[in-house]
């Protein structure tokens, strides 16, 4: 398995697209994808300016079908997966959490109309992850609420992520999966 890093700008409409045709020039096809990119500042539905709205939306939502499509036109005949991270956030997040409800109807859809293509594609929402941005008391917070009594880490999110890319993942398609630990239960 080859991984290397690549930046892009997914406010610029093209973004997306330049992206995925860097990735193919410097790797060829992929057969995986992994949407876990995100736009996330925090705002009520009375305070988000519309700058920041649109801002979340082209990053959370339009970013993800473009790079959907992107995906979908280069991938061989072998079909490849598609997984793409989510969240429940809502309410003090508005912007975020719209776009994310946008981002999980669009790996529904892509689900569906890319199957003909062997693709599968699902939407995994893994609860909190403490990924560094936690500081001390949304830790806590999270902990005390969590049946595991700690957050969620990514090495807890990575091999649900690597089965849904695997060739035996593949078969579970068009579904929005928690895998947040009990979190949400």
């Amino acid at each position: 398995m080859r991984v290397r890093t690549y930046q892009a700008d997914f406010t610029d409409p093209g973004g997306a697209g330049d992206l995925m045709a860097r990735v193919n020039a410097d790797m060829g096809p992929l057969q995986g994808m992994v949407l876990s990119h995100a736009e996330s500042v925090d705002s009520t539905l009375l305070d988000t300016s519309l700058d920041s709205f649109e801002r979340h939306f082209a990053v959370n939502a339009r970013a993800a079908w473009q790079l959907i499509a992107a995906f979908a036109r280069q991938v061989t005949d072998d079909g490849g997966a598609i997984v793409a991270l989510t969240s429940d956030h809502t309410a003090f997040n508005l912007p975020y959490g719209a776009s994310k409800g946008a981002l999980d109807r669009i790996v529904i859809a892509a689900a569906r109309e890319l199957g003909g293509r062997a693709i599968s594609a699902n939407v995994l929402n893994p609860g909190p992850i403490d990924t560094g941005w936690m500081d001390a008391a949304t830790r806590d917070n999270l902990a005390a609420r969590h049946p595991g009594g700690r957050p969620g880490t990514p090495a807890d999110v990575a091999p649900v992520v690597a089965f849904l890319l695997s060739p035996g993942g593949r078969w579970v398609s068009g579904q929005l999966i928690k895998a947040d630990g009990g979190f949400s239960a």
